[in-house]
């Protein structure tokens, strides 16, 4: 696994060991990134379920202002760690090594909403629902933020809507899918 493009291009990255986490392919992350590229130049960027932080790092490699990961295994965060060194990317990141509505918690109170908030959580559990159903009060998402979800292909999201958020878009792999959501307004 490597840094698609940018300043840390072509530099590999580590996987944690173990089945606890599931990368993104090279290939996937590089169709995730031509769709969403002017969206992350200068934005903050929150990674959740972040695994080792290929997907925050390829967001700072291509510009990124700062990235802030959440993971909850101790290995992984040291994966992520490790990532930002070799990439020199440290300086923009930060990482929480907590639960996902714990880190989330930790962060709110700062002045300004992410720009991009993606999240592949283990698959099938319900962990984006949690997340988008904290989100829907919460100031780190407002109308701009684009909210990217990766997801089994079966996963539904029929639910979105009430919740206050509206699919925008679907991108439909062999294996799995990224859902694209924005955060509806008071006045929407």
């Amino acid at each position: 696994m490597r840094v698609i493009a940018g300043t840390a291009r072509r530099l590999q990255l580590k996987t944690p060991d173990g089945l606890d986490t599931r990368p993104t392919t090279d290939r996937i992350k590089e169709t995730l990134f031509n769709m969403i590229w002017q969206d992350v130049v200068q934005t903050r960027f929150l990674d959740c379920f972040a695994g080792s932080g290929a997907i925050g790092i390829e967001a700072l490699s291509r510009g990124a202002s700062e990235a802030v990961f959440i993971e909850k295994n101790p290995k992984a965060a040291a994966c992520i760690r490790d990532n930002l060194k070799t990439t020199r990317l440290e300086a923009r990141g930060r990482i929480l090594t907590c639960d996902i509505l714990n880190g989330l918690r930790r962060l709110e109170g700062q002045k300004e909403s992410f720009g991009v908030i993606f999240m592949d959580p283990p698959y099938d559990r319900q962990w984006e629902r949690m997340v988008l159903e904290y989100l829907r009060d919460s100031r780190l998402a407002d109308g701009s933020t684009r909210i990217i979800v990766e997801a089994s292909l079966g996963t539904e999201f029929s639910y979105a809507e009430p919740l206050g958020f509206e699919v925008v878009r679907e991108k439909v792999y062999k294996t799995n899918k990224h859902v694209f959501l924005r955060k509806l307004t008071e006045q929407e």
